[in-house]
């Protein structure tokens, strides 16, 4: 009967033990990144030749290591991973930790840290080696000056004269020019000619030339660029006007019996420009976007997997660390059997609230179980003693 209490009261501590990681997986349900627990249970077993059991523990708990719900966030720092894989992040000592829970943004420096912790975001280079994610240098782009102005349209034969203004072109400081180009019909000297004068908003001269068409309507080869020298505060600026390849009719053209329809387009340059939005496509690859509308691509996060992810211990929050190494595996989403990144999305714990609730009520009815065993085991105990002492 003293055996009974003892394991009756074994069971009760391995319930309570149960409820603990019961409650730890209820109070994480809405931790991003958050894997639950499992007790074994294991029976201890009695002596050599003992025909009965010394009553139960709890060997551990191991962590479930299949995928949480993914939701849209829409924040452009969370990233979660649809598939094998987890972020990495070094603390300040170079210690790694391994998350599901991609919570992300960019500190004062312009480093990719972990929200929740501070930790920086590990991404992966080119050449296949670990390093921190910045955007520092890309947080602004640089002024660059225009370098070529591109013509498309038809230049009406029957037309004598055509001017195209308010070509807008940057200098290397990012300032504006307004340009003017002015068409002349030569085609009474050499034909398919067209004299090219180009003007600055003052008027002056800054290029001229000449543009040729074949009969077939399309630039000549030689004749299909003119060139401008512009006087800038950072020196002398060189300009193309191009009017297409010779040949082909999907730029500039001159043909008869139609209008003059010639209009130019500023293939590059700009003003300087700040960064305005990031995202991460579906490689982890970080797109930044500017306020000229431009596009840059940053780093790309890194992303790890173990052979078996139970190997993992859980540390705070959603982060786990890796006692061993040699079975790890380091890459990028999309690549090997890593899983894709879903941008602006997180994902949530893995834990269901119908399984704990379920378990709980086992764990309950094991404990009121236990109990009763006591309570029986101690009544047993009791009637023993006054049997004893009632014959003594």
């Amino acid at each position: 009967m003293f055996q009974a209490i003892f394991n009756s009261l074994s069971g009760m501590f391995s319930f309570t033990q149960g409820l603990n990681t019961i409650s730890n997986n209820v109070a994480n349900m809405n931790t991003p990144g958050f894997r639950g627990s499992d007790d074994i249970f294991s029976s201890i077993a009695g002596g050599e030749g003992s025909e009965s059991g010394l009553g139960t523990s709890i060997d551990g708990s191991i962590m479930r290591d299949y995928e949480g719900t993914i939701q849209q966030t829409n924040s452009p720092g969370d990233a979660a991973i649809n598939g094998i894989g987890f972020f990495v992040l070094r603390d300040a000592s170079g210690n790694l930790f391994y998350t599901r829970a991609g919570q992300f943004q960019f500190d004062d420096g312009g480093n990719l840290v972990d929200a929740a912790t501070g930790m920086n975001v590990v991404g992966m280079t080119s050449g296949g080696s670990l390093s921190n994610i910045n955007i520092s240098a890309l947080s602004e782009l640089p002024a660059a000056a225009t370098t070529t102005v591109n013509f498309a349209g038809n230049l009406s034969t029957g037309d004598t004269v055509k001017t195209v203004s308010d070509i807008s072109v940057f200098d290397a400081s990012g300032n504006t020019q307004a340009l003017s180009a002015t068409f002349t019909n030569n085609t009474t000297a050499t034909p398919g000619s067209w004299l090219v004068s180009v003007t600055d908003s003052n008027g002056n001269v800054v290029g001229s030339g000449e543009v040729r068409f074949d009969t077939t309507g399309s630039p000549q080869t030689g004749f299909n660029t003119v060139s401008v020298s512009l006087t800038t505060s950072a020196g002398t600026q060189a300009i193309t006007l191009d009017f297409g390849t010779p040949g082909s009719l999907s730029a500039a053209t001159s043909f008869g019996g139609s209008d003059t329809t010639i209009s130019a387009t500023v293939a590059d340059g700009h003003a300087a420009a700040g960064m305005t939005s990031f995202s991460f496509d579906s490689t982890g690859t970080l797109q930044l976007k500017y306020s000229d509308g431009e596009t840059k691509q940053g780093g790309q996060l890194a992303l790890a997997q173990f052979a078996d992810d139970k190997e993992l211990q859980q540390s705070n929050g959603s982060l786990f660390t890796a006692a061993d190494i040699s079975h790890r595996t380091l890459g990028v989403a999309g690549s090997g059997s890593f899983g894709q990144i879903e941008g602006g999305s997180l994902e949530l714990a893995n834990v269901d609230l119908t399984q704990e609730f379920g378990n709980m009520i086992v764990i309950q009815q094991g404990y009121q179980a236990s109990s009763r065993v006591m309570t029986v085991a101690d009544q047993l105990l009791q009637q023993l003693y006054d049997n004893t002492r009632g014959g003594g």
